[in-house]
This record gives C-alpha cells, structure tokens and sequence, in this order.
C-alpha cells in the first residue's frame, strides 16, 4: 500500500492530516522557528537554514521570516537573495534557480487543492512544482500560483499574481501578470 507521503511526494493526491506528514511539518516547523529567531551575526544561521531546505547554494542569502511547509523540497541555487516574509510552501518542489533575487514577501505556493467539493471535504490535498529560473528577479508581494515556471533573467513586478509559465528574458506586471516587453 502507498503511504500518504509516497503520494504526495510522487505528485499525486495525498492526505495531510497523516501522521508521517503531520510529523515532517513540525518537525520543519520547528527549524524554521530556529532559522528565523537567529540573530545576523550569529555564525549557526546559514547552518539552521541548510537544515531547514532541502539544497541550499553557495553564497545564497535569506533574510528571516521564512515560511515552509515541509523544507526538503525546497532547493535555492547559489548566489540567491531571499528578502524577509517569504512563503515558499513546498508540498511539491520548488527550485530557485542561481542569482535570484526575491522581493520581501512573495510566496510561492504549490498546493493545488482539488476543485470537486467532495475531494475537499475527504481532504485530499494535491500540488504542482514551482520552478524559478537564473537571474530572475520577483518585486516585493509577488505571488507564483502551482505549477509555474519562470524563464531565466525574467523580471516579475511587485504585487504580480504569476498564473501561467513566463518565458526567458521578459519583463511581466500585473494581476494577472503579462509580459509588457524583453529585458
């Protein structure tokens, strides 16, 4: 038999409240609280946050508070600025790819909760990956809904709602956003 996790981590329909899944949330939970109580000089903070993600880069920065569901399907590449407030909900993976930079509080959010009214009240919960690319830029309050991916050096303007693929080398604004021209 399948456990709820080999669902969800498969990307098929899964069940949150199991206990193996209730378990991994506190348990990344609890080392986001670690990461986002540290102080700035305190040499243990990037160590805490290479706990709490699944792959963290080389130089990547990520100011506090940070907010995940799980932490292990969440890779930043290198050289990546996480500005303060983010919200990356990691039920399915999200990359971030090489020297992004992320704006205070955007959110990046896999969970795709099914639309048929009787799956929700059984609550069966889905989700789809977010894949950012190099050198892309998110302005501050930027939402990227499931199964999304931005192209690299793409730059999303502050308070953009992102509901569909954006291509390599644009500059999109707007709820929803839309290309309005190349970078």
């Amino acid at each position: 038999m399948t456990s709820q996790k080999e669902r969800m981590l498969a990307g098929g329909l899964y069940q949150a409240d199991d206990p193996e899944l209730q378990a991994d949330l506190v348990r990344a939970e609890k080392r986001a609280e670690a990461f986002n109580n540290s102080s700035v000089g305190d040499p243990a903070r990037r160590e805490l946050l290479a706990e709490l993600v699944g792959e963290l880069g080389e130089d990547t920065w990520v100011r506090p508070p940070l907010r995940v569901d799980y932490g292990y399907r969440l890779s930043i590449g290198p050289r990546t600025f996480v500005n303060c407030g983010a919200v990356m909900l990691d039920v399915a993976p999200i990359r971030v790819g090489a020297d992004a930079q992320i704006g205070p509080n955007v959110q990046l959010l896999t969970p795709a909760h099914p639309v048929d009214p009787e799956q929700r009240r059984a609550k069966w919960d889905s989700a789809e990956p977010i894949t950012i690319g190099d050198d892309v830029w998110l302005g501050g309050g930027v939402i990227v809904c499931p199964g999304v991916s931005i192209g690299e050096n793409t730059v999303v303007g502050a308070g953009a709602v992102v509901t569909r693929d954006l291509p390599a080398n644009v500059v999109a604004v707007g709820d929803p956003a839309r290309v309005v021209r190349g970078v």
